[in-house]
């Protein structure tokens, strides 16, 4: 039972009379919580819980209007139904739960829901009163049928306004209204074409595209989740010019574009230029304007006299709406919609007026008083118009309720006075206008209790002296007690001076001295009795550090001792501990805790910081800080000092061992002169997986011990790794084993899914728990499915691996399934219920009136009709349509038939097949798809694909004959996609970053030669080759002219020939060589040949080099090749490959000169290595060829 308070009256100027007659009315009894104490006093009813005024249900399911109410004794219930009495016992359907008075009323063995429409209210009865519910509307939901008609095409000149009206069957609740086409395609809406909130679909101005598509209003039921689709709407828009969509979305101005007049903006919605709304206050206000005009107008909203209400407006629906949230009366007032455009503007003006259904200002509370008390319940609520206030008693008016001289009736106040036992009851405030009613219930019980103190008996209060402190002493009784404090049995009462007693019961110190300790007696008195209770009282001493820590330097390696010296009540347990940089300190063993200090053995960089020790006992505590600083290797040192991974921690010890926690402790190693920043806590457990380390947490560098949390029946080993800049040390020796008590497990398996693998099987599987998981021995898994049925039972099997499989089930039917973890302890909390599928089968049926339409020369639209559901099996995942190239349009044109598919996912009808050849036969077939495969092969349909343009020739070859024409060659394309009807070739000359003029060259469809005479023997050429059909143009293939030697040979090749110096220059280097070959023939005849060996006879000294036919000549150094030059297998001289000869650039033949000295050697691309050493020989030596290749 809640707290139930008599409340002070309201004081206000004007009633300063009327607040000091009902001054003695001033009473407060507040029941406590205690369940013992509720219990045993007696209260009328209170309504707890309620259905909801307009209740709407579903016709499908079992209706349940609520009504839960409490009291003591248990409350009684009865209903009424349209003002009568409802007899729910007559009826075999209506029953009602067990201690409450909620209605169920069972369709299960038939019944129509409507049968049971109606109004419906409450009455929870016990001795003391009768409370009331509201009074229920009860409604079934409605989805009536559309009704049938037959709407003809619409005609509308382009650029004229439209509005589709929609007019659905009236729902229950009303439908949701939306736009699609009659393929389920949204309709696309904008400033110019919306939705009102009516439901119709409204076009500022029709355009040519409107056409494109039809219009179809449907209805969206709440309870049914059904779709209702109205037969759509057909448009024909009369033009003045025909369509060109692409000229249109180009065009700067739309409308001219097409011929349409623009026009001045008119409304559509709301008609004329003024209209006014009521609404209700605390609801939304939601105001339109729909305009037409040529271009669509656009929509501003204004209020006037003022700004739009701040915070609470929205545009919606392109501005065409304004949502005002949550009216009040200070939104009333003229609100006008502007709508223009480039012709002009034109408003509207919306006279908003806010009422109001009745609110509460003073809720009507309950009343508790105590025999010969005085109270009063007062109802006030306002709204527009005035509500008016009706009082009943018992459900019932109170004008005809039994006399009660105690009892005044003053409009919305209720007046008792000198209440007696007898004259409990429940009152009902009934606040009502033409827009709605309040119904609220307050009891008044009159309650004789004798005093009660809530306390424990003879508590123990301690406090540190001189604190302020305070003893409870909480009571009740009706009427309400009187306290008094007395201390160590004397007859004054405590109150002043250094005590205060509290209306509640309560008596505070100020500040507890030595002499306030004692026994402390409360005694509660009413006319029905009295009560008391006792409190001792003790004062302790304080705790005080005497002597705490100093702010120390010290060196590395030494011995630094902090203080810590405390003074404390003897009778209280003191405890000692210590702080590093506000964070508990780890005391190990390099540390040592006495009862006035803590020393540090071997102090090191880490250990320094703030120490503060910190004593405390159960009442108090006190803190001293010191800081302390360790001296190490100087900064620059300290930076030349190698770093590296520091050394594994040591000595791992396990302390504090409880049932899900150990404290691990360990010794650093040193860090090799770079700070540890981490250390990581790894385990290892020996039952699932020996051997195996696991993380298990992470802390840092300045942590030497950590608390470990556990999990049941693991048995723990754990070792450290500690981390620095440098990177990670060796894992420590692994600490001693640890093994926890087992325990049943507290999670389930988590990726629980059930599917099929077969069609008759369902696969359960699930990701089992680990190590830490388990918690006990002989882990299993409890497996349970039923078919998603309430009505249906649970199978279940008991596992051990993570799977299970269920046979011989129907094909794709939805099961529930829990998997529920269990071990030798006990099972895991009740888990979560998955939904999974049996197995699939393929779709039995295949997609019928299969329909093509041809969209360009690559890509074609398909409809079909979808397949019935009940024949897919499974879950549809897509249509696939299924089609090849059955051969070309073109003659002797060789085409892959292998087949390829396109995917539509999803439940649809339509799709689109691109990339498709041109001018080409293709076949065609449809196939549905579930998660198993495809279904049966629909009809296979035909279809040509028109021409295209075709690919790129299959290449573009140049050739450079002479420095005076380039000669172009190329080859069909691979892809004509059509009748070819010639070639298009655009060329032009470059020179680095300049390029000249593009020239044009057209062929007949049999050419594939062209030879170009160059005009520029300088520049290269790029050019540009494409071939076409009728429908166009085909793609591109860019070649360039081949890049010339250098640029220096180039300009100087054509004269070089013919200069002066030149021809001189040949002559001097002939007659050198001829000097050279007469020396050299001198030389070699001064050299004689030696007898030739017999073979047969002799040997010749392996190391004899210059064999040859049995003979060997001898010649001096001179005739030794160069160092440079290779010798070939034939025994000539082969050119380096260095050498840029004119002969590389030849197609294979010898550079040879006319008489004049001209080069009439081909001038081309070099060839591949190989092809120009083949052509190498000694005429590398000749000196016109040797000065070719230096110019």
């Amino acid at each position: 039972m809640s707290k139930m308070v008599l409340h002070r009256p309201h004081l206000t100027c004007a009633g300063i009379a009327f607040a000091l007659y009902f001054q003695h009315l001033v009473s407060a009894i507040e029941v406590p919580l205690d369940s013992n104490i509720q219990s045993e006093l007696p209260q009328p009813p209170t309504i707890t819980k309620q259905s909801v005024k307009d209740y709407i249900v579903d016709p499908r399911d079992n209706i349940f209007i609520e009504c839960e109410a409490k009291g003591n004794p248990v409350p009684t219930f009865s209903w009424t139904r349209n003002g009568k009495f409802f007899n729910v016992a007559k009826d075999p359907k209506v029953s009602m739960r067990r201690r409450s008075g909620t209605l169920v009323i069972d369709f299960h063995s038939g019944g129509r829901p409507e049968d049971y429409e109606g109004e419906y209210q409450c009455f929870a009865r016990n001795d003391y009163g009768t409370a009331l519910s509201s009074k229920i509307h009860l409604q079934v939901s409605k989805s009536p049928l559309w009704p049938k008609e037959k709407v003809d095409v619409i005609e509308v000149d382009e650029g004229a306004p439209l509005s589709l009206q929609c007019n659905p069957p009236p729902g229950l609740p009303s439908p949701v209204i939306f736009w699609m086409s009659s393929s389920m395609e949204p309709i696309h809406q904008d400033k110019r074409v919306s939705q009102g909130q009516n439901g119709d679909l409204y076009f500022s101005n029709v355009m040519l595209q409107d056409a494109q598509t039809d219009y179809s209003c449907n209805a969206r039921f709440h309870f049914t989740h059904t779709i209702q689709q109205k037969n759509p709407y057909t448009l024909k828009v009369k033009t003045k010019k025909p369509h060109n969509e692409t000229s249109l979305r180009n065009h700067t101005d739309m409308y001219s574009a097409r011929g349409v007049t623009e026009t001045t903006p008119s409304f559509m919605y709301p008609y004329g230029t003024s209209s006014s709304q009521m609404v209700l206050r605390g609801v939304d206000l939601l105001l339109e304007c729909i305009a037409s005009g040529v271009p669509a107008p656009d929509i501003m909203w204004y209020k006037k006299g003022g700004e739009l209400p701040a915070g609470k407006t929205k545009l919606e629906n392109f501005n065409k709406a304004l949502r005002i949230s949550n009216v009040s009366e200070e939104d009333s007032g003229e609100y006008f919609c502007l709508a223009s455009n480039k012709m002009g503007s034109i408003r509207h003006t919306i006279s908003v007026r806010v009422k109001a259904a009745p609110y509460w200002l003073d809720e009507p509370q309950n009343l508790i008083l105590a025999p010969g008390e005085d109270g009063r319940l007062v109802c006030r609520a306002n709204g527009n118009p005035k509500p008016a206030i009706q009082w009943l008693v018992n459900g019932e008016p109170i004008e005809a309720s039994p006399p009660n001289p105690s009892r005044e009736v003053a409009g919305d106040t209720i007046v008792f006075r000198d209440t007696q036992i007898g004259s409990s009851a429940v009152y009902q405030c009934n606040a009502s206008n033409e827009h709605g009613y309040l119904l609220a219930n307050a009891f008044v019980s009159v309650l004789d209790v004798p005093p009660r103190i809530l306390a424990p008996r003879n508590q123990l209060i301690k406090v540190i002296q001189y604190n302020r402190t305070r003893l409870d002493c909480p009571f009740f009784g009706s009427p309400i007690p009187t306290l008094r404090w007395f201390k160590n049995g004397q007859g004054n009462t405590l109150d002043g001076g250094n005590y205060k007693a509290h209306e509640n019961g309560s008596l505070e110190m100020n500040m507890a001295r030595k002499e306030d300790q004692g026994i402390y007696t409360c005694v509660a008195t009413n006319i029905l009795g009295k009560a008391e209770a006792q409190v001792r009282l003790e004062v302790k001493d304080p705790t005080r550090i005497v002597r705490g820590p100093e702010d120390q330097v010290v060196k590395r390696g030494s011995m630094p001792r902090l203080h810590c010296r405390v003074k404390h009540d003897p009778t209280l347990k003191l405890t000692v501990t210590w702080l590093k940089d506000d964070a508990p300190l780890y005391i190990g063993n390099r540390m040592k805790k006495e009862d006035d200090g803590l020393t540090i053995y071997g102090v090191a960089e880490k250990d320094q910081g703030d120490y503060t020790c910190v004593a405390s006992t159960e009442l108090d505590k006190d803190s001293a800080k010191a800081y302390l600083t360790v001296l190490a290797v100087p900064a620059n040192r300290l930076r030349d000092l190698p770093k590296e991974r520091p050394d594994r921690p040591r000595d791992l010890e396990l302390t504090d061992l409880a049932e899900r926690s150990v404290r691990l402790t360990w010794i650093p190693g040193d860090d090799n002169n770079s700070p540890i920043t981490d250390y990581i806590v790894q385990f290892e457990e020996d039952r699932f997986q020996p051997g195996t380390w696991h993380n298990h947490s992470r802390y840092p560098g300045s942590v030497n011990s950590a608390v470990l949390s556990l999990s049941p029946y693991v048995n723990y080993q754990f070792r450290v790794i500690a981390v620095n800049d440098v990177g990670s040390s060796l894992p420590s020796v692994p600490s001693e084993r640890y093994q926890t008590n087992g325990a049943r497990p507290e999670i389930n398996p988590t990726g629980v899914q059930g599917a099929g693998t077969q069609k008759n099987n369902m696969e359960i599987t699930w990701t089992p728990l680990n190590a830490t998981q388990a918690y006990g021995p002989n882990l299993r898994y409890i497996v349970r499915w039923r078919r998603r049925d309430p009505r249906g039972s649970w199978y279940n099997e008991t596992v051990k691996t993570p799977r299970h499989v269920v046979w011989n089930t129907p094909i794709y039917v939805p099961y529930e399934i829990k998997v529920q973890a269990e071990n030798d302890f006990g099972r895991a909390p009740e888990p979560d219920t998955v939904i999974g599928y049996s197995g699939e089968d393929y779709p039995k049926a295949a997609p019928t009136d299969v329909r093509i339409r041809v969209l360009n020369s690559t890509a074609i639209a398909l409809t079909w009709t979808r397949v019935h559901l009940d024949t897919i099996q499974g879950q549809l995942k897509e249509y696939r349509a299924y089609f090849w190239r059955d051969s070309s349009l073109l003659k002797n044109l060789w085409v892959s038939k292998k087949r390829q598919y396109v995917s539509f996912p999803g439940d649809r009808n339509r799709g689109i097949v691109s990339r498709l050849f041109p001018y080409s036969n293709y076949k065609l077939e449809m196939v549905v798809t579930n998660g198993r495969g495809d279904g049966p092969r629909s009809e296979i349909k035909e279809f040509p694909t028109p021409e295209g343009v075709p690919s790129s020739p299959r290449y573009l070859r140049i050739r450079q004959p002479n420095l005076e024409s380039i000669n172009l060659e190329w080859d069909h394309p691979e892809h004509p996609n059509g009748v070819l009807t010639g070639y298009n070739l655009r060329y032009q000359a470059f020179n680095g970053s300049k390029t000249g003029r593009t020239l044009v060259e057209n062929f007949s469809p049999n050419q594939t030669r062209f030879t170009l005479q160059r005009t520029d023997p300088i520049s290269r050429y790029r050019f540009f080759l494409r071939a076409r059909t009728q429908v166009g143009d085909g793609e591109t293939i860019v070649e360039e002219s081949p890049a010339l030697l250098n640029e220096a040979y180039t300009k100087n090749h054509v004269d070089i020939a013919t200069q002066g110096w030149f021809i001189g220059l040949m002559c001097a280097i002939a007659l050198l060589v001829l000097i050279l070959l007469i020396v050299c023939f001198i030389k070699r005849s001064r050299g004689g040949k030696y007898p030739v060996r017999d073979n047969k006879d002799e040997h010749l000294n392996p190391e004899d080099k210059n064999v040859e036919d049995g003979s060997f000549d001898y010649s001096d150094e001179d005739n030794k090749p160069l160092p440079n030059s290779q010798t070939s297998l034939d025994g000539t001289i082969k050119q380096q490959e260095s050498d840029d000869s004119l002969v590389d650039y030849g197609e294979g033949g010898e550079g040879q000169f006319n008489e004049d000295g001209s080069f009439i050697g081909q001038y081309t691309v070099k060839k591949d290595k190989e092809e120009t050493e083949g052509n190498e020989s000694s005429e590398a030596t000749s000196p016109v060829n040797a000065i070719y290749s230096l110019a």
